[in-house]
């Protein structure tokens, strides 16, 4: 394959870009976060983060999505680019795009997905808006004639199994779950550290260019019923099972305020209408776990064995 490609990774310091990060530098890569503070000016939680960073040898930018001469800059550095940052700036990485296109020699952009496929999904508000403005930086990589790589990973683990997606618990149900829909929909749960380490491999993978990175490890693909009766065989205990009607589930979103209702109505895309499994994976896609076999991930049984 070459020179390693160095790689710069905008919104390390979120929930799943520091697991980007350090597979990024695990993996061999030379590595760039661009960052807004310096550890010096930062605060605790996150200096000790960036100071990890450094010890592990990432390089430390400061600069911004705001800050195009940074941001260019940054880019000018690497190979790759990939973006991490939160939802509320999802659109903010059409500047990320006008840099890459300024500078004009990036092999790879990885935008900030991480979740749901959004050219598949049936979704309803608030999650219909913040899946259509994915769907809007996607498009714009595309007329830009940007290579790239879009990673649908589906859930993260660590949101939705430690308590089994119940409201207000903090572990697992030991007495009842609810459950919305008939429980049958399919989803898919990856471990947050999985999700980058597939990321990761395939920044550089000629099998991923200018496609759709699916993951669906046959292990984590599982309904929320099958998840109930693992988890029921766990603990040895059957649980009472609460099951919520589209109609309202689609009442309990409108009912709830912001940010809680994006949680309800993504997992109405996800344990209702199926998004995450409710189509084939086309031409223009491919399945992590079956272009990377030798990546051993978690599975949903043995990430819920500590809670048992």
């Amino acid at each position: 394959m070459g020179s390693i490609n160095r790689i710069l990774i905008i919104g390390a310091t979120g929930y799943i870009g520091r697991h980007v990060a350090k597979a990024s530098v695990a993996l061999g890569h030379p590595t760039y976060l661009l960052v807004r503070d310096s550890p010096a000016s930062a605060k605790p939680e996150r200096a000790k983060l960036l100071d990890s960073f450094k010890a592990s040898g990432a390089n430390i930018l400061n600069g911004s999505l705001e800050d195009h001469a940074s941001l260019v800059e940054a880019v000018k550095k690497v190979d790759v680019v990939i973006s991490t940052v939160g939802g509320e700036q999802t659109a903010n990485q059409l500047n990320i795009i006008q840099a890459i296109k300024e500078v004009g020699t990036i092999k790879r952009f990885l935008p900030s997905e991480f979740g749901n496929d959004v050219d598949n999904v049936h979704a309803v508000e608030p999650a219909k808006s913040a899946f259509e403005q994915k769907v809007k930086i996607r498009r714009a990589i595309e007329a830009a004639g940007i290579p790239y790589t879009y990673v649908a990973s589906n859930f993260f683990a660590g949101y939705f199994l430690p308590t089994l997606s119940q409201a207000g618990l903090t572990a697992p149900p030991r007495e009842k779950v609810v459950i919305f829909g008939d429980g049958n929909a399919k989803a898919v749960f990856v471990k947050e550290e999985d999700i980058a380490t597939y990321a990761i491999r395939a920044v550089d993978d000629p099998r991923t260019l200018n496609k759709t990175l699916y993951l669906r490890p046959a292990a984590n693909t599982l309904s929320f019923n099958e998840l109930v009766a693992l988890w029921e065989k766990k603990i040895g205990k059957t649980l009472e099972k609460v099951y919520v009607p589209e109609e309202q589930v689609l009442k309990i979103i409108e009912e709830t305020p912001f940010p809680g209702n994006i949680i309800i109505a993504i997992s109405h895309s996800v344990f209702v209408k199926g998004d995450q499994t409710n189509f084939e994976i086309g031409a223009n896609g491919v399945e992590g776990s079956q272009l990377y076999p030798d990546v051993k991930y978690t599975t949903v049984d043995e990430y819920l064995n500590p809670f048992v």
